[in-house]
Parts: structure tokens; C-alpha cells; sequence
């Protein structure tokens, strides 16, 4: 497996990986939305051969604080290993690009789709911590948690030192 990024051009790629994942990726508009951020975002693939296996893209919000936009592993190669590569390789990245707090929103455990368990636990296994759950964020009917990593030590000393 080998990891680039960010790149550019994948977009075709990366919907065929989501279209993989239709427990995860079922709605249509929000699917060819995140293809389509690929294009402006920065974004990391794997690959295994020539064949693009998944992906992560990023969007900045303020200089020190990205956000996961859409990771997403082909389903024939989920729970291998290739989500924690593919994060770790694209945190590298962040931290080289003065990055301080990353976060992620995904579906709040509130809502009855089982299929997100798996990646609410992903996400904790690397290090997200869960923050808040926003019930009308997407629409009433979605509720969003937001998970947040702290990417650097002197982030939490810095906030700490900050408020005393």
C-alpha cells in the first residue's frame, strides 16, 4: 500500500470508493458533494497497485484547525489497516502545515444506524475525543457528534496556560 497526497484529480477515484460504502455514503447529493470536494481540498489516497482504495480530504477552517471533510476505504479492503495509515500519513501532513486541532463530525450515537458505531470507535481508537452532539446541524432526522484530536502536546499546554 502506498500513500500520496495531497493530490489532485481524483475525484472520478474517490466516488467510485464511496460508492462502495452505501451503509455509510446512501445519499446521493452528499455523496458526489464530497467526490467533488477532492478537488479544491487537500487530499490523501491509498493505493494498492494502481487501484485508489481510499481516501481522506481536509479543509482548513482557521490557520491551527482542519477538519476530517470525507474519509472513506473501499469496503473490500476495510479493517486492514488502511484508515489508520491513510490518517496518520495526512496528520503528518497537517502538523508540517502548523495544524493544531483536527475534528471530525459523524453520526451521533443517538441515531439508530449501526454501521456508524464502527466509526464513531475508529475514531477514538486514533485519538479523537467526542465533543459535542449538534441534533439540527444536518437536519433533524441526522444527528452530528463532532470528535476532536488535539494534534501537537503544546496545544494542551497552551490551552491551559491560556485560561489561567
Amino acid at each position: 500500500m502506498n500513500i500520496r497526497g495531497p493530490v489532485s484529480g481524483v475525484e472520478d477515484l474517490c466516488e467510485h470508493v464511496l460508492r462502495t460504502l452505501p451503509d455509510w455514503f446512501g445519499r446521493e447529493s452528499a455523496l458526489m458533494r464530497y467526490a467533488q470536494n477532492t478537488a479544491t481540498l487537500p487530499t490523501f489516497v491509498a493505493e494498492d497497485g494502481d487501484e485508489i482504495i481510499g481516501f481522506l480530504s481536509l479543509r482548513q477552517h482557521y490557520a491551527p484547525t482542519w477538519e476530517v471533510d470525507c474519509m472513506a476505504i473501499e469496503a473490500s479492503h476495510r479493517n486492514r489497516g488502511v484508515g489508520q495509515t491513510l490518517h496518520a500519513h495526512a496528520q503528518d501532513w497537517l502538523v508540517s502545515q502548523g495544524a493544531q486541532v483536527l475534528q471530525v463530525k459523524t453520526l451521533a450515537e443517538t441515531h439508530p444506524i449501526l454501521e456508524y458505531a464502527s466509526t464513531r470507535e475508529f475514531y477514538k481508537r486514533i485519538g479523537y475525543l467526542p465533543l459535542e452532539e449538534f441534533t439540527t446541524l444536518w437536519d433533524a432526522k441526522t444527528p452530528c457528534l463532532v470528535m476532536v484530536k488535539p494534534l501537537c502536546d503544546g496545544f494542551l499546554m497552551n490551552a491551559h496556560t491560556d485560561h489561567n
